[in-house]
């Protein structure tokens, strides 16, 4: 099983904070925030505590029967202030206490914060103690939660920690027995999605996983995407339309009014919701002097399953029905699957060039990096020092050659986003045309990457 390892790294230097502390902790279904939560509190002294979706009256008498039997003790008036009181390290070390999926009780019993608070001031227990309130609800920790608890007690948190998708060199390390490139189409189709990453078989082809996960109705993927999209929002028909709709391509806010037919008004609400909930992305365009051929507004989907789901399924949620998961992959998957992942390579290579600054093995030291949209031609990579200098990326995934005419396309649409290059990375899965290998023998502003250095 894969956790984010960074998250667990900063859980574990947290603990080491001398006195008391109260942290929130979210991350999607399928984070494996269970798995992590379990690996830290290994060898800690921690009291645990799974919330139910239940009655205030039936969430206390559940709490405090767990806690009687954990610690041995006998309880009178099963508050949460008993409970806080009652709980016990047994020796100097710091406490931890976890209250996972805490928004089950603090939504419906006031007592329960008011209670954390007294535990986190010392009124209740005396020892260091590390509070851990811990939710699957990441958008409504994001924004209701302050609403919920009051800004007094929001105040009182000392930080709210993500758990996030691992970054594409977690997952190489994850999948060991895969090379990068197959390792790039995983990541192009589920992310870095711990669950996901977990249940993937690298010892098996994408195709077999694949089937396997996704296109059989027994496979752990088969209705993740519904899953993850009624954990949190409502009206599903039109969140999926509107999904569909930047899947095939429409991607700017009245282009999908006029594919939806739903009022602009109410794209606009769903749309902030969506993006709240990591579903969707606005992408602005890198900051040129060429705004005039840039692209304005435009959508994607950054969830990578559930843009694989709503490229590919969606649209054929018929043959997904009747035919065998072979066919499908074969008929629906197969031939568009290198065009599909043109778009994954790209964030690859940024995060290429970002571990090269970390070491300080690039010519430029990263300020700020992106992509240039342009209205006709798009410019991969900038990547930009605080003196404006640049570096300009130029990823190659599914052709035979990176050539000197894809080159010469990235100088026109420089030309058109009115920048220039100190540097230039040219990153290509497969070769480069012999023309290019000449030019970065003379020209040293020019820098091959082939997928063996990656």
């Amino acid at each position: 099983m894969v956790v984010k390892s960074s998250v667990l790294k900063e859980l574990e230097s947290l603990y080491t904070r001398p006195g008391n502390q109260l942290f929130v902790l979210s991350g999607r279904a399928d984070s494996e925030k269970e798995l992590l939560l379990k690996q830290f509190l290994e060898k800690k002294k921690h009291f645990y505590y799974r919330a139910r979706p239940a009655s205030a009256l039936e969430q206390r008498n559940r709490m405090g029967a767990e806690l009687a039997d954990k610690m041995k003790t006998a309880l009178t008036k099963y508050t949460y202030d008993e409970y806080f009181n009652r709980v016990r390290s047994g020796d100097p070390t710091k406490l931890v206490v976890v209250i996972d999926e805490f928004q089950h009780i603090v939504k419906k019993d006031g007592e329960f914060i008011a209670s954390v608070l007294k535990l986190k001031g010392k009124r209740l227990y005396p020892g260091p103690v590390m509070i851990l309130l811990c939710s699957s609800a990441v958008a409504w920790v994001d924004r209701e939660l302050g609403d919920c608890i009051g800004e007094t007690a929001a105040k009182k948190i000392d930080e709210t920690i993500r758990i996030g998708n691992l970054n594409f060199l977690e997952v190489v390390r994850a999948l060991p027995e895969y090379p990068v490139s197959e390792c790039i189409r995983v990541y192009g189709v589920i992310g870095g999605v711990p669950g996901y990453i977990s249940r993937w078989e690298s010892g098996k082809s994408l195709k077999e996983n694949l089937c396997r996960l996704v296109l059989r109705e027994d496979g752990y993927l088969h209705g993740a995407v519904e899953a993850l999209l009624k954990a949190e929002l409502r009206e599903l028909s039109v969140y999926e339309t509107i999904l569909a709709a930047i899947a095939g391509g429409v991607d700017k806010l009245n282009d999908l009014y006029l594919a939806t037919g739903f009022s602009r008004a109410k794209i606009s609400v769903y749309m902030k919701n969506l993006s709240a909930f990591g579903i969707i992305q606005k992408v602005v365009s890198f900051e040129t002097g060429g705004w005039e051929n840039a692209k304005k507004g435009i959508y994607r989907i950054c969830d990578h399953y559930v843009n694989f789901w709503f490229h590919f399924i969606y649209p054929h949620l018929s043959d997904f029905y009747m035919m065998e998961p072979e066919e499908f992959y074969d008929t629906r998957i197969a031939p568009g699957m290198d065009a599909y992942l043109g778009r994954y390579f790209i964030e690859v290579c940024m995060e290429y060039m970002q571990l090269l600054d970390m070491v300080g093995k690039l010519p430029l030291s990263i300020h700020k990096m992106g992509t240039w949209v342009g209205k006709k031609g798009n410019i991969d990579i900038i990547a930009q020092n605080g003196i404006r200098q640049n570096m300009v990326g130029l990823c190659n995934w599914d052709r035979p050659q990176l050539t000197m005419a894809m080159c010469e396309d990235l100088f026109s649409n420089m030309e058109k986003a009115r920048i220039k290059a100190e540097h230039y990375y040219l990153f290509s899965a497969k070769a480069f045309e012999p023309a290019v290998t000449e030019l970065a023998a003379r020209d040293k502003r020019f820098i091959l990457v082939d997928m063996n250095q990656l």
